[in-house]
């Protein structure tokens, strides 16, 4: 027989093959936490301590009660689970066998692991979002399924938030599966010993996350550099590209906070630092980019081959990523190449050692972690083993992991404003300071209206610091009308984006000529603003403008995020909670709480319908004031774009040239 508790400060249940356990973790949050085995673990994983509440239980007839401010839970005998929110049902466990009382599986799948399942009853009027990232199409994530697994382009970070009024964490850093469908909710942990998960009772979006990034960490205050333009290709190939391109920008009198070094300056994977081959002087570098106001981000690729100076030590103190079966090798790009494994704080002190002696010191204090992932071929997670445990259990921390490991390196330099550019990210990785992007997309109008989705999903898991590469990374022939429109128009989303940052692999032009064949991996083609013909330059020269003249409110509003939770890249229904229209729009958004923008996602497109929600709105273009709510239908040819000002806010002069 089942046997219930209502003890101080949690409710719990025993019965054969199973322990449950609900107790309070922080404002108007409940952790739901069961097991197969007798006891449950205590491991939060990257959970920060709870804000201590107080909150009532009590035992009934064939249930038990636990009442924490805003919200309520409900544990059957039979082992079913009701939230409640003032009273009101949120969620509620669900069987898909009811009969047999089974309201969580286990399945066994070695030693003490299981893969576990825990579904809950569909709600017909509920929206989701959140998620992570990945390119699906999908902004209400209502219907679909996920797999939780990081890949290039795709990062799960498995927090959702519901239109209901509440935020569902699972907190569980195993591959797993989450189905939001029509007949079911349901999460899913290939490789678990417990199931563990939170929900965030709020009155708002912005109350729950809120409450959300007091467990899992706030974003830092927002650098006072990053919120202008950054210079990015594949690839600058040596210093004096470098050099040339950041001069150029300041002979033009375009404002450039930022120039990115990406891969491949290094004489081999695994040996942090400059081949002298190409960059004989990297400290002379850094100091004449400082002196042109230009910060200098130069990227770290995690992998290392048994070439590579350090992956001896590395090796013999089981600092890399190993594997279960078969060779090292799990990444074949340029030979077979492993990782370094930073959930190991061995790994950690090593290489920030190599980091601080070889970019730090000579000047270079950001950082661009690329193949966060990490990127396995094939992805066979269950095949690694970190430091932390089995990667099938384990494996969605290593971007977590990867940025601590910088983030804590400059802290002990004091190093007061930090920002990481990271491929993948996880729960609580705003707090490193993580600046999370899209990856390696296409260069396609199909990427960039997707692209919006992303960034708002994104910023509904506590990512605030987010963007994309301008223009898509893969396939840009910027001698093409096509490219040349994308270019524009993926600009102008880069304007109302966390941050501003143009990147790609373009194609080679026939005046770069041939490549240098010494170097493993050779420039694209040319990716600065005038490189795109003489119609679009100054339309992008204009872009830069605005964003710099937006900085201050950008500034402002980044404040907000890293004291709120609050996102500056915000969905409509974030601030227009009761406007049930806001729900379905995913190709618009508010930047801030004064802008809307609306972004052109198609090519020859030049007009598109806009929802304006409840007040004055000025359009950004013709000084035009509308009352909404309302649809309406805005123009922009090519030089302009859809924007909407609140009446009355400071901001609008921004967009006066």
């Amino acid at each position: 027989m089942a046997v219930l508790q209502a003890e101080q400060g949690r409710i719990t249940l025993q019965r054969r093959d199973e322990t449950v356990v609900i107790e309070p973790y922080g404002r108007d949050t409940l952790r739901f936490r069961s097991t197969r085995d007798g006891e449950i673990r205590q491991e939060n994983w990257t959970l920060l301590p709870p804000e201590e509440t107080d909150c009532a239980t009590e035992l009934r007839d064939h249930s038990a009660l636990i009442v924490n401010g805003a919200i309520s839970a409900q544990l059957f005998d039979n082992g079913k689970v009701v939230y409640c929110k003032h009273g009101k049902e949120l969620l509620a466990e669900r069987s898909e066998m009811a009969f047999f009382s089974g309201y969580r599986e286990y399945l066994p799948v070695g030693a003490d692991n299981y893969r576990a399942t825990v579904i809950f009853e569909p709600y017909a009027d509920e929206h989701f979002f959140g998620l992570g990232q990945e390119q699906n199409d999908v902004f209400d994530l209502k219907g679909s399924t996920s797999q939780l697994i990081h890949r290039n382009t795709k990062s799960s970070i498995p927090f959702v938030y519901s239109s209901r009024g509440y935020g569902f964490l699972w907190n569980n850093p195993s591959v797993g599966r989450c189905e939001l469908t029509h007949n079911h909710t349901l999460w899913e942990a290939s490789s678990t010993k417990q199931i563990d998960y939170l929900v965030i009772a709020g009155d708002t979006p912005a109350d729950v996350m809120h409450k959300y990034a007091d467990l899992t960490g706030h974003a830092p205050k927002f650098p006072s550099w990053a919120s202008g333009f950054w210079q990015s290709r594949l690839r600058y190939e040596r210093q004096e590209d470098v050099l040339r391109v950041a001069k150029e920008y300041v002979r033009r009198g375009i404002p450039l906070s930022a120039i990115v070094i990406d891969f491949f300056h290094w004489p081999e994977q695994g040996e942090w630092k400059f081949d002298s081959r190409y960059w004989p002087d990297p400290e002379a570098l850094s100091k004449e980019l400082a002196e042109l106001g230009i910060r200098p981000i130069v990227s770290i690729w995690p992998t290392i081959n048994p070439n590579s100076e350090n992956y001896r030590h590395m090796d013999d103190r089981n600092m890399l990523v190993r594997t279960q079966r078969g060779l090292y090798g799990v990444f074949p790009f340029h030979g077979h190449q492993t990782y370094i494994d930073p959930t190991n704080p061995k790994t950690r002190e090593f290489v920030w050692s190599r980091i601080r002696q070889n970019y730090y010191s000579r000047g270079f204090k950001n950082y661009w972690l690329d193949e966060a992932e990490p990127e396995i071929r094939p992805v066979h997670l269950d095949n690694l083993r970190f430091h932390a445990g089995n990667g099938e259990e384990v494996g969605l921390l290593y971007p977590f992991y990867y940025a601590k490991l910088f983030h804590d390196g400059l802290m002990s330099e004091n190093q007061e404003e930090i920002i990481l550019l990271i491929r993948a990210g996880w729960i609580g990785i705003q707090r490193f300071g993580a600046l999370v992007w899209s990856g390696d997309i296409p260069s396609t109008f199909e990427a960039l209206r997707m692209s919006v989705k992303t960034g708002l999903n994104m910023a509904m898991c506590g990512i605030p610091w987010w963007n994309s590469d301008i223009g898509g990374f893969w396939g840009g022939d910027t001698q093409s009308e096509y490219f040349r429109e994308l270019i524009v128009r993926w600009f102008q989303f880069g304007v109302f984006c966390p941050v501003m940052r143009l990147h790609g692999a373009r194609r080679r032009t026939e005046n770069q000529g041939k490549p240098d064949p010494a170097l493993k991996e050779p420039s694209g083609g040319e990716n600065e603003i005038w490189s795109f013909g003489d119609q679009v330059y100054p339309i992008l020269r204009n872009l830069i403008g605005l964003r710099e003249r937006l900085r201050p409110y950008i500034h402002r509003r980044m404040d907000i995020a890293s004291e709120t939770g609050a996102p500056l890249m915000r969905p409509m229904f974030f601030e227009y909670p009761d406007d049930e229209v806001c729900y379905t729009l995913d190709d618009q958004y508010m930047f801030g709480e004064d802008i809307l923008f609306a972004p052109i996602v198609k090519q020859g497109q030049t007009q598109r319908e806009v929802y304006l929600p409840e007040g004055e709105w000025v359009n950004v273009n013709d000084g035009k004031v509308y009352k909404g709510p309302a649809s309406v239908y805005a123009s922009a040819e090519i030089d302009e774009f859809i924007a909407f000002v609140k009446k009355g806010s400071d901001c609008l002069k921004a967009f006066r040239k």
